[in-house]
Parts: C-alpha cells; sequence; structure tokens
C-alpha cells in the first residue's frame, strides 16, 4: 500500500479521538541549541491552555486492532478498509510535514497489535526516534495502552510532552458490556503510573522531564445511558485523583454496520459543549460538579450552566461589585475570572460603576440581573428566575457560542 493511502486511512480512523489538544509544555531546546521542531508553530489547528494555536499530524499506528470495543469504528469486527505505518514512516510523515510548515507535532495513537506492550513498544519507538535520532523539539502526544507494562510508559513520559489514557466510558458496568477486553482497573492503572511518575520529578531541578504538558482522558458522550451527573461526577474525581490537565469530551458518532449494542443516532451536538462549559467552570472557577448538576439528569441545553447555576441560586444574588469577593463576582453570569480580577483592582480606586463594566466587555445581557454598582441596581421584576430563563435562553443560532 502507498503511503497516502495509507495516511488516508489513518488519519481518517483516529478523527474519532478528541484528546489531541496539546498544552503550553516547555520548549525542549535552550539557548545554543537548534533541531527540528525548535521554531515556532505552523500552519494552527489546535489550541493550547495558554491561547496558542499549534498544529498536530494526528494518526493512528494502524487501525488493526485485537480488541472489539461496541462503540470504536476500528473493532475488530469492523470491516473498514485497514493499514499499518512502520515507526520509520510515522517519523518520516512527521519531519516532512514539518519541514513543509503543516504541523508543529504529532498525536499517535494506535489498535492494539499483538499484545498492549508490543504496540506501546512501537508507538515508544516513534517518540525516540524522532527525540534522539532527529532531535526533533516539536510537540509530541502518544496515547499511552492500558495494561501496558509501566516501564514502557515511563519511557515514554521521557520522550512525549503529553500522554493520555482514555477511559471511554464513565460507568464500569458499561465498559464491561460494549469494551469487554478493557477494564477500569487497567485504565486507572496506566493513569496512576502516569501520575506516579510526574509525582517523582516535582521539585527536582535535575530530574529528567516526564510528559511536562501533563495527562488527558476522553469520555465519549451518549454511547451508553450515563447521564451529565454521572460524566461530571467522574471528571471531577479523576481530576482530583490523578491531576488531569483535561478530560475531553466527545458526542457518540454512530458508525456504519453499528452493532445493536450502542444507540443508532447521535446525542445532540450542544451536549457535548454544554459539558465542556461545566468542565471549564469546575477547572477555572473553582465550581464542584454537585453544584453544577445536583441531582441525576443532563446539563440544560437553553441555557448554560453558570446561567443554570445563578437561576438555582438567587438568594445569592444581586452582588454588590464593590463589596463582594472576587471568586463570588466570578460566578456571575457574564463576568469571567479576568473580569473579576480586574474590577477587584479597579475598585480599590474609585467605586464600579455600570459603565465600567461595558468597558470591560461584560456580557450585560446577562450580568445586568445578577449584579449592584454605585449606579445601578436591577428592576425588582427581573428577579423572577422563570421569566429570566426565558429572556436570557439562547437561540438555536448561538448555542454553539461560548459565553
Amino acid at each position: 500500500m502507498q503511503l497516502i493511502d495509507k495516511l488516508s486511512i489513518l488519519a481518517d480512523a483516529a478523527k474519532y479521538d478528541v484528546s489531541c489538544a496539546s498544552s503550553g509544555a516547555p520548549r525542549r531546546g535552550s539557548k545554543g541549541q537548534s533541531g527540528i521542531g525548535s521554531a515556532g508553530p505552523g500552519i494552527c489547528h489546535s489550541f493550547t491552555p495558554d491561547g496558542r494555536c499549534v498544529s498536530l499530524l494526528k494518526i493512528l499506528l494502524t487501525n488493526f486492532c485485537l480488541y472489539d470495543c461496541q462503540y470504536c469504528v476500528n473493532r475488530r469486527s469492523s470491516d473498514v478498509p485497514r493499514a499499518r505505518f512502520s515507526p520509520e514512516e510515522v517519523v518520516a510523515l512527521t519531519l516532512d510535514l514539518y519541514r513543509r510548515n503543516c504541523v508543529s507535532g504529532l498525536f499517535l495513537s494506535s489498535g492494539i497489535i499483538r499484545s498492549a506492550d508490543y504496540t506501546m513498544e512501537q508507538l515508544v519507538e516513534v517518540a525516540r526516534l524522532l527525540r534522539e535520532v532527529h532531535e526533533f523539539r516539536g510537540y509530541i502526544h502518544l496515547k499511552t495502552i492500558p495494561d501496558a507494562d509501566p516501564a514502557l510508559i515511563e519511557q515514554a513520559g521521557q520522550y512525549a510532552d503529553r500522554l493520555s489514557v482514555n477511559i471511554e466510558l464513565p460507568g464500569d458496568a458499561s465498559l464491561v458490556r460494549l469494551a469487554p477486553e478493557k477494564t477500569v482497573a487497567g485504565i486507572q492503572r496506566a493513569m496512576g503510573t502516569i501520575r506516579y511518575r510526574q509525582q517523582a520529578v516535582e521539585g527536582e531541578a535535575r530530574a529528567p522531564a516526564f510528559a511536562p504538558a501533563g495527562q488527558s482522558t476522553q469520555m465519549i458522550v451518549g454511547a451508553d445511558d450515563s447521564d451529565d451527573h454521572r460524566i461530571l461526577h467522574t471528571s471531577q474525581s479523576l481530576y482530583r485523583r490523578f491531576r488531569l490537565k483535561r478530560v475531553y469530551y466527545s458526542a457518540f458518532s454512530p458508525i456504519p454496520h453499528s452493532p445493536a449494542t450502542v444507540p443508532q443516532a447521535a446525542p445532540p451536538l450542544l451536549r457535548e459543549h454544554r459539558l465542556y462549559q461545566a468542565d471549564f467552570l469546575m477547572r477555572g472557577y473553582g465550581f464542584r460538579a454537585e453544584e453544577l448538576l445536583g441531582k441525576p439528569g443532563n446539563l440544560a441545553l437553553d441555557i448554560d450552566p453558570k446561567l443554570a447555576w445563578a437561576l438555582e441560586h438567587r438568594e445569592q444574588f444581586p452582588v454588590d461589585l464593590n463589596r463582594a469577593e472576587p471568586s463570588l463576582i466570578a460566578r456571575v453570569p457574564g463576568i469571567g475570572v479576568l473580569s473579576a480580577q480586574r474590577i477587584e483592582q479597579l475598585r480599590r480606586q474609585r467605586k464600579i460603576r455600570y459603565e465600567d463594566l461595558r468597558r470591560l466587555r461584560c456580557a450585560l445581557d446577562k450580568a445586568g440581573p445578577f449584579i449592584v454598582t454605585a449606579d445601578y441596581r436591577p428592576r425588582q421584576d427581573s428577579s423572577e428566575s422563570l421569566r429570566l430563563r426565558q429572556q436570557l435562553a439562547e437561540r438555536p443560532a448561538q448555542q454553539m457560542a461560548l459565553w
């Protein structure tokens, strides 16, 4: 098979894995050193946490797989075209596309071939060749194979900027039913190995870097009956136990000839978007999963999770922006963490006025009913939550916009 044909098959096969956004990892080159990939990013397709854009070559080493995960297009029983790269072919592709300024890094995953250890060895070999033979200084994200030897995972972390282990489904029973070859224990053991090695190098100035961009995971939304309440609580647990950088959410996409064990229709894409918003509130605003969704069920689709929380907790509003703590101000719909910090700085000089919020580009249509300033107080008739929800509910064309 020609290399271009392999690339077409294995790039398409990788599209269902969304956990490929890179991170603000430190550059591996230092002053006076040079190497391929040490220049700035080229064409950008992924966003880093610090706002930079990077492009990644996102492929599978192979889509042959011993496993028969029912939600996966590359499962053993699927009839999709198959292909396999050698480690040397992946290296050649990465370097060629980097030199063409098409990519600035590599995201590499794989189906399971022969065994978990053999597959992990092949992934590590790609990273080793790039780093040691070709002095590649660009970004590398390796997908860790659960049940692989911890020594191989440790070796992968020496070469890769980020490692990820996909938990796939939030419910243990669902994983047993839909991915019988995988185990929760194996997935969490791999996550624990990565976390243990990260802790081992923390605070050690001369210790070699280990996956400096951290680890991430992915959960499929809508492949089983898990609701958002279960998903968010699972994510919260993973953040606490393994200090993950990100949990990625992927709306289940029905695949050709999919088995009857999985849904035949995709969930609303907006549901995935609301989970990302809720996840951001947990990571960046200090919200807990039980605050955002205190009982079983799914997040509201017509309003974002932050607004939903505010409407459920009207006793805490309106917030006096000249007196309230910045952490509470940041919980006001339409006001973010950065704006809350700027408000705190400004009120040390003078009283906060309504026009100040406009200059700070706060979303006043959302913030208005929840705030008090030196010259503004919301009207009494705008305090009723149901009416507010109807007024602030997003229109269909706006539903995918961030708040």
